[in-house]
């Protein structure tokens, strides 16, 4: 392929790096100059008629908007109408009173609660809660962070409700439930050492951080919890629910095992000098705090695979859009009923009317999030848009192509490194895919390799980027009231990232080279 094409497609990617890496600009303007570029050289360097490139970037505006910020409003919509209501007191209070063990409260809450909170929200609602609450028990702000952010890792591949794998399939055309099942292989050993990781962090003491308390089995336990499950669920069900499952499967292990082993005393830390009015509240308050969190569980499962008919009937209801009528063009489908965004919408109303929140209050909550949530809008509006005229030009075929030629059939090898890179530009798992989801399978096609375990492989290596991302570090460091130390957290980071993208290469290329010569 010729070298300048490369060079030319190669600008938009070099531009949100530096834009975003060196000079710190923000998201939502370095996303629009990159998406206004992106057009402006497609055209010139790629030949691509004015007109197909700004249907191409309507079309990815339209699938911007649906389904990918309206899950994200969705999302955040629920927890904060948690917060509103005070349920989310009541279930931090649950959690927080089960131990006094710092290294268990890590586990609980930085990896099973941080875990269900990306699964269901997202939107680094993962780090600021179960940092915030850390540093009240007492933890140390920067190691509540650093501790947050590795934890933000592997859980994140289905957060959101399944959204990144959901719209991987999308840009690719691939079946989310296979996909999903070839991330949750590639991720299981990663899943199962994190655990170990956060306990050594916390503890600070080698080896001996596993010492008394069940504390060892408490950590195997852990991964062990949200790792199964997740490949059993992703085999049979698809993206939406395994990190859900796994979290509260772990969380639910984890207080058992706690309990079992209460009898043989803990290790003090500090403590909040409030005291907790969890003994206060009746099961039904506290049934009644999870509600709507059950409510999306119960939503997404009959609306699964599980059940075809109902499945089925819900995706019938749609609308379908046509912007780009090039070559390769696609419809923009519209899922009214069927999309996640819809299910955890009803959740979020019927749970917070039964938490005595008024229709009223309730609309004022979603009026705040979408508000919240108006420079992510255009961040996402703009790097799909740019996702989308990239593809479509064919600037992303031209990448593909050079990097295969480059790295030949070791492709495989820098795969993940692709997905750090994409959700370093981009802060979001959603976005990384968008953006290079089709230039993995574009080189898997080139190779001759499944195009399923290269593209799963862009979700993993996202993962690992999760901890040193800016819009992640941001959030950190403005949870723990560390403004300023921007750099110092990302200099802690780092070195996890690195560990964890080099043990996750090995991963894809090895295993996947013993998967496909069976």
């Amino acid at each position: 392929m010729d070298l300048v094409k490369t060079v030319i497609a190669l600008i938009p990617i070099v531009w949100l790096i530096i834009s975003l890496g060196v000079f710190h600009v923000r998201g939502d303007v370095a996303c629009a100059i990159g998406f206004v570029g992106a057009i402006v050289l497609s055209v010139l360097g790629f030949n691509f008629s004015f007109i197909n490139s700004i249907t191409a970037g309507m079309d990815g505006i339209m699938m911007a908007i649906w389904p990918i910020i309206y899950v994200i409003i969705s999302a955040l919509f629920i927890y904060n109408i948690s917060k509103k209501s005070g349920g989310l007191d009541t279930i931090m209070s649950m959690l927080t009173s089960i131990t006094k063990d710092m290294r268990i409260l890590v586990l609980i809450l930085a990896w099973g609660l941080g875990g269900f909170l990306e699964a269901v929200a997202g939107f680094g609602t993962s780090v600021a809660i179960p940092a915030s609450i850390l540093i009240i028990l007492g933890m140390n702000p920067l190691k509540a962070a650093v501790v947050c952010l590795i934890a933000n890792t592997a859980p994140t591949a289905f957060g959101a409700v399944g959204l990144p794998i959901t719209t991987l399939a999308k840009v690719t055309g691939l079946g989310s439930t296979e996909l999903s099942y070839f991330v949750a292989i590639q991720l299981f050993f990663l899943i199962m050492i994190i655990p170990f990781v956060l306990v050594l962090l916390t503890s600070g003491k080698g080896l001996k951080s596993f010492k008394g308390n069940g504390v060892l089995f408490s950590t195997f336990m852990a991964g062990f919890t949200f790792a199964v499950p997740q490949i059993f669920i992703t085999k049979y069900m698809g993206p939406e629910l395994p990190s859900i499952v796994g979290a509260i499967i772990c969380i639910l292990s984890l207080v058992f095992i706690t309990r079992l082993y209460a009898h043989k005393g803990q290790e003090a830390t500090p403590q909040p000098d409030t005291d907790t009015d969890t003994d206060t509240k009746t099961t039904g308050d506290k049934i009644k705090a999870w509600l709507p969190f059950i409510l999306v569980f119960v939503l997404i499962i009959f609306t699964s695979s599980l059940f075809p008919s109902i499945k089925d009937a819900l995706a019938n209801v749609k609308t379908s859009f046509h912007f780009y009528n090039g070559l390769g063009a696609k419809p923009v489908d519209i899922d009214w009923l069927s999309s996640p965004g819809t299910l955890i919408l009803l959740s979020s109303f019927i749970g917070g009317a039964i938490q005595g929140l008024s229709l009223k209050q309730m609309f004022s909550v979603l009026f705040d999030t979408i508000k919240q949530l108006t420079k992510t809008i255009v961040t996402v509006c703009a790097i799909v848009g740019l996702s989308k005229v990239m593809g479509y030009s064919g600037m992303i075929a031209t990448i593909a192509i050079s990097l295969v030629k480059l790295t030949g059939p070791f492709y495989p090898v820098i795969s993940p490194i692709i997905g750090v890179l994409g959700i370093f530009i981009t802060g979001s798992d959603t976005s990384a895919n968008v953006l290079f989801g089709a230039l993995q399978v574009q080189a898997a096609n080139a190779l001759s390799v499944n195009p399923y375990w290269l593209a799963a492989a862009n979700m993993a290596g996202a993962t690992a980027g999760k901890m040193i991302s800016p819009q992640s570090i941001a959030i950190a460091t403005g949870a723990t009231k560390l403004e300023g130390q921007e750099g110092v957290l990302l200099k802690k980071a780092l070195p996890y990232c690195v560990m964890y993208t080099l043990v996750l290469c090995v991963i894809i290329f090895v295993l996947g080279k013993m998967l496909y010569m069976l």
